[in-house]
């Protein structure tokens, strides 16, 4: 059986540094592992741009002021500037893969968070909140003193579905909430937040599937919101794009 791929091993088959049987090794690999695969890619697109960014440089005419009077001088000149290059573009990559690497990382896990907490959850019957939505507005503002932020509840009867309520839960980064909706079908989607005091990040959106349970989940700098059910993709976005539009006001 084969050794474990590693992180490091990732990078260096994005560059083309395995053998030609470990390459192989991994390529097998990243067909049964789609997270990584989906880094691997990311990895190479970075690579893109670097030198979509970088390469044109190494072939620039030197400006006149800087143009060596010696023809030695100039050959040292380029190559000089050739391996600064070099070096500022593996710096810049490897910290980009790091930090893609750790940000993907904390995401994913986030997205799986949310759709446990929606299985375990939205099957209960009798006891699927902790407060109901008769009173939300005591849920809200409970919520809000837990999660240290004035949280907003959504409000999807547009969509087609009620609020059921909430409840308090856990993340990896301390309290998280729960909001629940039904639709006339009993169908539920639950959706998952958790405020990260350390995270300023950019809004993006991932869709991911965990089980069955189809989740969108985004960031929009300290807050984190996931959205989850077993519905289809397209009717999951439909009601995302309505709770992020509701959020964003």
């Amino acid at each position: 059986m084969s050794a474990p791929v590693t992180e490091a091993e990732l990078q260096a088959h994005v560059d083309g540094q395995l053998t030609a049987a470990r390459a192989a090794e991994v390529e097998h690999y990243l067909t049964q592992n789609a997270a990584d695969a989906a880094r691997v890619a990311a990895y190479r697109e970075q690579n893109r741009q670097l030198r979509e960014a970088f390469d044109d440089l190494l072939v620039a005419p030197l400006p006149s002021r800087l143009q060596p009077a010696a023809k030695t001088g100039w050959r040292w000149y380029r190559h000089a500037v050739a391996a600064m290059l070099m070096l500022a573009s593996g710096t810049a990559g490897w910290f980009l893969h790091r930090e893609m690497a750790a940000e993907r990382a904390q995401t994913v896990q986030f997205a799986r968070i949310a759709a446990v907490a929606h299985a375990v959850y939205s099957p209960e019957k009798r006891h699927p909140v902790e407060v109901g939505a008769d009173q939300e507005q005591h849920l809200v503002n409970w919520l809000s003193k837990r999660l240290g932020t004035s949280l907003k509840v959504p409000h999807l009867s547009s969509q087609g579905y009620a609020l059921v309520g909430g409840r308090l839960l856990a993340s990896e980064r301390g309290p998280a909430a729960q909001f629940m909706y039904q639709d006339a079908r009993a169908q539920r989607l639950t959706l998952y937040v958790r405020v990260a005091a350390d995270t300023h990040a950019p809004t993006s959106f991932r869709f991911a599937q965990e089980q069955g349970i189809s989740v969108f989940y985004w960031l929009d700098g300290r807050m984190g919101y996931a959205l989850s059910g077993e519905v289809e993709r397209e009717e999951l976005l439909r009601v995302a794009d309505a709770v992020y539009r509701q959020l964003d006001r």
